[in-house]
């Protein structure tokens, strides 16, 4: 359809349908049916999912089996520009089943060569099953099978609330370096200087190097109206740390028939561009520091797509 001047607004195409009077008129004419002042009912634009795409997409992929392994030796080669480190240590932050644990399965899925589940992933929307900090390096494909410079770590998911999710000071720790891995986290009991998992003085190797926040594509119009000020609190907190942010929106094939279908079609979908845009409103962040990703959920076997999708992600958090 020819582009108008409301593109950019909330992404429901309304068609409204009339009284279907019989099949030869309908056949003969069907725009003068669907303009008919008997109206039945609306139909939203995913009976007609190819009008949801843009002839041109909006971010340039190449899709090719050459760009996935070019993709994985980036992440296979790649070492921190401080020669104080080894590794870089990349922390995952959202809500409560945003997909943060099963995005490093994922990733780990990649250079398995199959589908894992090691980043253990729960299936509540509103309990987080991970509770303590977990680190998770990224390790080499085929035989070598030896860390990569790129550790994912892993914690509790913010919730709707203190008693359910982790607090804004915990993640701060967190960054800051002072909790060691296999902390517990809980609401009744916030980290402490004087318990044997605080680390007081923490060296570059113990901090976090960047912060991942992740949001769900399928829930971020429904998210509590306090959600976007905890992000905006971390995020300046974060930044005044020095520390590098970007931000992942997760489970774009659930809100786009084409994209289920077909990832490579992620960037052409109108609707996955406006959720982008509405993820860089809830965290205040621009659009130029958010991906899309799709994870492995209930795939038995890989999928070339899903992997660049995936891996470049990782290269923009590099």
């Amino acid at each position: 359809p020819a582009t108008s001047t409301k593109d950019n607004e909330p992404n429901k195409l309304l068609f409204t349908l009339g009284k279907q009077e019989d099949n030869t008129t309908q056949d003969k004419n069907k725009d003068s049916t669907s303009k008919s002042k008997n109206k039945d009912k609306e139909v939203t634009g995913d009976v007609w999912p190819n009008l949801r795409l843009l002839e041109i997409p909006w971010r340039s992929v190449n899709w090719t089996s050459e760009s996935r392994e070019e993709l994985m030796e980036k992440v296979e080669s790649y070492t921190p520009a401080s020669g104080a480190v080894s590794e870089a240590r990349v922390l995952l932050l959202g809500p409560v089943g945003a997909g943060k644990s099963s995005f490093i399965s994922s990733l780990q899925s990649v250079f398995s060569g199959r589908v894992v589940n090691r980043a253990m992933v729960g299936s509540s929307a509103s309990i987080s099953f991970t509770k303590k900090l977990q680190a998770f390096p990224i390790r080499r494909s085929g035989e070598r099978s030896d860390p990569t410079a790129l550790t994912l770590c892993d914690i509790m998911g913010i919730g709707q609330g203190d008693s359910t999710g982790l607090s804004l000071y915990d993640a701060l720790c967190v960054v800051k370096g002072h909790v060691i891995e296999g902390h517990q986290f809980s609401a009744e009991e916030p980290v402490r200087s004087d318990i044997t998992s605080f680390i007081k003085k923490p060296t570059l190797k113990d901090k976090i190097h960047c912060v991942v926040f992740v949001v769900d594509a399928a829930k971020i119009n429904t998210y509590a109206k306090g959600l976007s000020s905890t992000f905006q609190q971390l995020r300046e907190h974060i930044s005044s740390l020095g520390v590098h942010q970007v931000a992942l929106l997760t489970h774009v094939d659930e809100v786009c028939t084409i994209t289920s279908q077909d990832v490579s079609q992620v960037y052409r979908s109108r609707h996955v561009q406006q959720l982008m845009v509405k993820a860089g409103e809830l965290l205040g962040m621009a659009t130029s520091y958010i991906v899309p990703v799709r994870n492995y959920s209930s795939q038995l076997e890989l999928d070339d797509n899903i992997d660049i999708l995936l891996l470049s992600a990782v290269d923009h958090i590099l």
